[in-house]
């Protein structure tokens, strides 16, 4: 059977990415192109800027991708995009490259969905892994709970009403002094306190979510006490997100009867939260998490997803569209 190798191009937020994935599976290339230090000074992404830089970089990732991956055009069996979510016009830059490249190399189209992506980043991680299991889906933008029947059919079970966990702990950094990115700034400092302060926790009779009331107490906590030990705060911050997560898969699995969980997007890539998970192999539940440096944005999760895409029948036209608010079902 012939390989199918998907070329991934990723520019949903700042981080241009272009990747070359054989069978879904195997990374051949996963070229990353940042611009944390670019919007640090800031305190966070600045949509046009974000743009601007997408534009500079997206040809010279491409070529570095292709080269890295020792092959040629004529290898490449589909260009698979992120189309949504994100920022649109950094969404528009990378849809747009790519639609350039399936015109003129006369190559399948197939846009990928954004939170697709990252739940495909294990299949990267891990070969056996193999649907169905449940997914939860952390980052910057999203909070889902998700059940993977297939590798192309998703049901989405919970989602947070405010905050995304990931806008949670960049807020939380910002209170604290910490900057931009908030996410692994409050897990190292986190490491050096203790969780010391209850913080209330939000649950719903469905399986949703809420961080704004956790966020709210940690910023009100340091406004009333201005010599708040930070690292404290942080450890605390981080127990009572962690313990909101945890209790809401926990329900998702008797919901559901599925004992397989992985964990997706950014924020999965926080040492409090993964320990935590790694916990509940003692209840007999399977955890699986991406390496590392799979977590956070990358063309190569892209190019895993849009392979199961392709392989599914699934074409794109020229009229595909950058989708900001795009939903996983």
């Amino acid at each position: 059977m012939k390989d199918v190798i998907t070329l991934g191009i990723e520019s949903s937020c700042d981080e241009t990415s272009v990747a070359v994935v054989k069978n879904g599976r195997e990374i051949l290339s996963n070229i990353i192109d940042t611009q944390i230090p670019i919007h640090e000074k800031y305190g966070g992404v600045v949509p046009e800027i974000a743009s601007r830089n997408h534009i500079e970089a997206i040809s010279r990732v491409t070529k570095k991708a292709l080269e890295e991956a020792q092959i040629s055009w004529d290898d490449i069996d589909a260009i698979t995009p992120t189309y949504g979510p994100g920022l649109v016009g950094a969404l528009l830059v990378g849809l747009s490259y790519a639609k350039a490249l399936s015109f003129a190399l006369d190559k399948p189209l197939v846009g990928v969905n954004h939170i697709q992506g990252h739940i495909a980043a294990n299949y990267i991680s891990y070969p056996e892994l193999e649907p169905p299991f449940l997914c939860m889906m952390m980052s910057g933008g999203n909070t889902q709970i998700v059940y993977v029947k297939t590798y192309t059919e998703f049901e989405l079970l919970g989602k947070t009403r405010d905050d995304a966990i990931g806008e949670a702990f960049d807020k939380v950094a910002r209170v604290v002094g910490l900057g931009y990115p908030g996410g692994p700034k409050v897990d190292n400092l986190a490491k050096q306190g203790n969780p010391i302060y209850e913080l209330p926790q939000t649950y719903f009779d469905n399986l949703d979510f809420s961080f704004s009331g956790i966020k709210t107490a940690v910023i009100n906590l340091h406004h009333k006490m201005p010599d708040i030990n930070k690292a404290d705060l942080c450890a605390s911050f981080e127990k009572a997100v962690t313990e909101e997560v945890v209790k809401n898969i926990k329900r998702a699995i008797k919901k559901v009867n599925v004992n397989t969980v992985v964990l997706a997007g950014g924020v999965s890539a926080n040492s409090f939260i993964r320990k935590a998970f790694l916990e509940l192999e003692n209840e007999k539940i399977k955890v699986y998490m991406p390496d590392l440096k799979l977590c956070t944005d990358n063309a190569a999760m892209i190019a895993s997803a849009g392979y199961y895409q392709f392989i599914s029948g699934k074409r794109d036209n020229m009229q595909l569209n950058a989708i900001p608010n795009l939903s996983l079902t």
